[in-house]
């Protein structure tokens, strides 16, 4: 991962696992999610899909700064499943991910110990599997411009490795002021090289950059 403050790991797309502890059937599953509402989407499947199972357990973290979390034991003991599946979403530094492990109960108590090794082991294993990513985070920043500046403003956008997510053309004013432009583009870029792609183009004649709101 790289030392940057707009970078942080998450997965790509999903992954499942399964394994047979004492007779006890352990399912695991995990996903790339970025909302609450998600997660409640997931699990209701889950539940829909296996609705004989004992429990079906859960953790999931949200956001690059890793603050919106949640783990659940689902009737089992408590702090026996949600928490270790929970710690090893934090040992892998992952956000914006879920893990689910549904457990078939097999007639052969565990015990607080042997769930807690059992669900950790269960979201080691769904973690090695899928495929973990860098992610970004990026934020937009909308450009006003006349014609005969686009060589330079494109310019600014291949020199900073912005992503243009929409060109158009017509006539355009920036509030609070009297000018006009024939051009907007909104430019989608790193956090750490946002504030300087906006510089660069506010230190452009006929051009203006408006901040947008921070996108994940």
């Amino acid at each position: 991962m790289e030392n940057s403050t707009d970078t942080y790991l998450t997965v790509k797309d999903s992954a499942q696992t399964q394994f047979v502890e004492q007779r006890s059937r352990f399912i695991s599953f995990i996903w790339h999610v970025t909302q609450a509402d998600e997660v409640k989407e997931r699990i209701a499947a889950l539940q829909k899909e296996y609705y004989d199972a004992r429990h079906i357990c859960y953790a999931y973290m949200l956001g690059a700064e890793r603050t919106d979390w949640r783990a659940n034991d689902n009737g089992e003991p408590s702090g026996t499943a949600g928490k270790p599946i929970l710690g090893q979403i934090n040992s892998a530094s992952l956000s914006d991910v879920l893990i689910a492990v549904v457990r078939y109960f097999g007639g052969v108590k565990l015990g607080t110990s042997g769930l807690t090794e059992a669900y950790r082991l269960a979201a080691a294993q769904v973690i090695e599997k899928a495929t973990v990513v860098t992610a970004y985070v990026e934020r937009d920043v909308t450009v006003l411009f006349t014609y005969n500046m686009t060589n330079v403003v494109m310019k600014a956008v291949k020199d900073l490795d912005v992503r243009i997510i929409q060109q158009d053309y017509g006539v355009f004013s920036a509030d609070g002021t009297d000018r006009e432009f024939e051009c907007k583009l909104v430019a989608r870029a790193r956090l750490r090289v946002a504030d300087e792609f906006e510089s660069q183009i506010n230190a452009i004649s006929c051009t203006q950059a408006i901040k947008e709101l921070i996108t994940i």
